[in-house]
């Protein structure tokens, strides 16, 4: 853990040499392994919104301290996981009190930083210290400059919008989305005698509003072409079929990011391949669980947050921690499709995954993060190949479904199946040549493509009907951005060489 850590170039960080970037298309209309260095979405749609007041508060933005932690020594590792949980929990509970004090907040200018901000401070300041303690008893080093991470800064419903600033859309922020409930919109946070609205949409008023979305017929296409594939290119694919999660597992936690903690990720996952993962699971315990999967030798763990149409329903978590009480509402979509595909690199050979190799793509919290681990990607059956957007939801033509593609990191760092931030120990390949950076080798990358039919969005004065989001933690505002997918390498029967050499042979498998 002592290593010098190579910061991964994230998808949209390579957003100014996009021009260079390449994405190609595999089997199946799935997007292949420089998917992370798209274009985005341009800002030419043609949406009517609204402005919301610039005052508005719509929500609290917290500097992501497990990003910052690259070394953890293992005995501190399950202390400080759940210190790091209690830091978004108490992100939750700050924004649940800001989302229903609204009344209090147009009386008095000064009471989100008294009431809400101040003692946010607080709190995140011991439990970093808390963190500090962990680290250090067991001989660790902490960076002292941590501790300057622990006071929140608050957006405006102007500031919140998924991209930014970028090119999205023109999203300005509407919160014009102050309807009387009707096509699963609501005015905003839901509270006892509140009357000052957030204006930041959504069945559960945390979004997403009409801006979040674009008409993916008026997106000029940003697509570009893939890398040219070396002598020593990997060729072939692996397609693992693992359902689609048919039967609802379902549950609120995150084993990689909150070992330990129940609810850990505030919002609901779909589960494919391994079925009995959850906050509590093991590696041993994970081996032993059987497997969505046709090939029974495939345990690996493949977890999403769910997608939700807001269509005014009350799903089964809609009283419960991790759905409606944190603003994650609506009826939860089954895909239709979900394709699990292993590729190669156009630059060499793979090398066979580690078992228990873990790794996230994306990141949950982009719309107060911003966009530099950003990895979601959305699009329409029939448009794959032409748009890809991060920071909007499309919007699809009548017989288009709605896909989320995602293309994980294919690099590995040769030693560690997971680190302390869950990042540096893999990394995204050039997206121009596919090469690994130095230090790193190639991996079968682990593509996913999924497709959902929903019923289709429509903006009209302002005010998006037929919303459909991803579920995520409340303060994001269920941003398109915030797009992630989740990964543990479980295999047996020598599964992993066997798709390292199919990938390897040129062979389709």
């Amino acid at each position: 853990m002592g290593r010098n850590i190579r910061k991964r170039r994230s998808p949209l960080a390579v957003k100014a040499i996009a021009a260079s970037a390449a994405i190609a298309l595999g089997g199946g209309g799935l997007l292949w392994a420089q998917m992370n260095a798209s274009a985005h979405e341009s800002n030419n749609s043609a949406q009517n919104y609204t402005k919301a007041a610039a005052a508005t508060v719509a929500t609290i933005s917290c500097p992501d301290v497990g990003q910052k932690l690259t070394s953890v020594p293992d005995k501190a590792k399950q202390g400080v996981a759940a210190e790091l949980a209690n830091l978004d929990k108490q992100i939750t509970e700050a924004y649940s009190r800001l989302a229903s004090t609204r009344q209090a907040q147009a009386n008095d200018a000064n009471f989100v930083q008294n009431a809400i901000v101040g003692p946010l401070k607080e709190k995140r300041a011991a439990t970093i210290d808390r963190i500090r303690i962990d680290i250090t008893r067991v001989g660790g080093t902490f960076d002292s400059s941590l501790a300057q991470l622990a006071a929140c800064t608050t957006q405006t419903t102007n500031q919140t919008t998924a991209g930014q600033g970028n090119n999205n859309g023109g999203q300005n922020n509407n919160g014009g989305q102050n309807n009387n409930g009707n096509n699963g919109q609501a005015s905003a946070a839901p509270s006892a005698g509140a009357s000052a609205p957030a204006n930041i949409g959504g069945q559960a008023g945390n979004g997403p509003v009409a801006a979040d979305f674009v008409d993916i017929t008026k997106v000029a296409p940003n697509v570009q072409a893939k890398p040219q594939k070396s002598g020593q290119a990997s060729t072939g694919s692996f397609t693992t079929r693992c359902g689609v999660n048919a039967n609802k597992n379902h549950n609120t936690d995150n084993v990689i990011v909150a070992p330990g903690v129940t609810n850990g990720a505030h919002h609901e996952h779909d589960y494919v391949g391994n079925q009995k993962v959850n906050a509590f699971s093991t590696n041993n315990s994970l081996l032993a669980a059987p497997s969505s999967c046709q090939n029974q030798s495939d345990l690996s763990a493949y977890y999403w947050p769910v997608v939700r149409e807001q269509d005014g329903s009350q799903e089964f978590d809609a009283n419960a921690l991790g759905g409606g009480k944190e603003g994650n509402v609506g009826k939860i979509l089954t895909p239709v499709q979900a394709q699990i595909k292993y590729v190669g690199s156009p630059a060499s050979k793979v090398t066979a995954m580690p078992q228990f190799l873990r790794i996230i793509t994306g990141d949950a919290k982009t719309t107060t993060n911003g966009l530099a681990n950003a990895n979601a990607h959305w699009s329409c059956t029939g448009f794959e190949n032409k748009v890809q957007l991060t920071t909007q939801y499309p919007i699809c033509p009548q017989g288009s479904n709605v896909v989320r593609t995602f293309a994980f990191q294919s690099c590995w760092d040769g030693v560690n199946v997971d680190s302390a931030n869950h990042r540096t120990h893999v990394a995204f390949a050039d997206p121009a040549s596919g090469v690994c950076p130095n230090g790193f080798k190639a991996i079968p990358q682990l593509t996913m493509r999924l497709v959902y039919k929903v019923a289709q969005p429509s903006i009209v004065n302002g005010q998006v009907k037929n919303a459909y989001a991803v579920d995520g933690f409340p303060e994001q505002l269920h941003k398109a951005a915030t797009d992630h997918d989740d990964f543990i390498s479980v295999t047996k029967n020598n599964l992993a060489a066997t798709i390292a050499n199919c990938i390897n042979s040129g062979k389709r498998c």
